[in-house]
């Protein structure tokens, strides 16, 4: 048996739109970010998975109501779901770190998991409770599709975790996941993970 699992991020967010980390601060969505969950739930219409989870956060659960509206599918939430709390980065860019504390910065380009910003969560600790979590909400659904709206950093080691690629990467090989664009992964029952797509637009560019 194996579960299809429909990775999204939620829409973008004040703070996303000016590159600021946001992991545990409930940062609301810009229209873009609401325009952007109303094409998920168009592409939810379409693609009809037949279960939808979410992060406990605010912007995740704006992101997937229209997807459940559409389908008339109560979501259900994981708060292992959660993003990564980013510590003294909540709420600032990287540049602004890096002004005040160039070798932190450096330390953390170089190696983000050995070196995480001041009083961050340990990203590994923020893989393991991600990954378990999508292994949970699997072995829910067994032959099932699930779309799953979480958040970027989490998103990204926790497939690092499942594809056994070195969470230290996880910043050059996924550099980032596109606002509610889909990412498809395949866990199988005996644990082993298969990315199927990456990134993928629920829409057309049409600009």
């Amino acid at each position: 048996m194996s579960t299809t699992l429909l990775l999204a991020r939620h829409g973008q967010t004040i703070w996303h739109a000016e590159n600021r980390y946001a992991g545990v601060s409930d940062i609301g969505l810009t229209d873009e970010g609401r325009a952007q969950a109303e094409a998920l739930g168009r592409w939810a219409l379409l693609h009809r998975p037949d279960a939808i989870w979410t992060s406990p956060l605010s912007r995740a659960i704006a992101t997937a109501d229209p997807a459940c509206r559409a389908l008339g599918i109560a979501p259900r939430r994981e708060p292992d779901l959660r993003e990564c709390d980013f510590g003294v980065v909540e709420g600032r860019t990287l540049a602004e770190f890096a002004a005040e504390v160039p070798e932190a910065a450096e330390a953390f380009r170089a190696d983000p998991v050995t070196y995480p910003f001041p009083g961050a969560e340990d990203p590994r600790e923020a893989a393991a409770r991600g990954a378990g979590a999508l292994r949970g909400i699997a072995a829910a659904h067994p032959d099932e599709r699930v779309l799953v709206v979480a958040h970027n950093t989490l998103l990204r080691l926790v497939l690092c975790t499942l594809l056994s690629i070195p969470l230290g990467e996880y910043r050059r090989v996924f550099p980032r996941l596109r606002n509610a664009a889909i990412t498809e992964l395949r866990l199988r029952e005996d644990g082993s993970a298969a990315l199927l797509s990456l990134n993928v637009p629920c829409e057309p560019d049409r600009s």
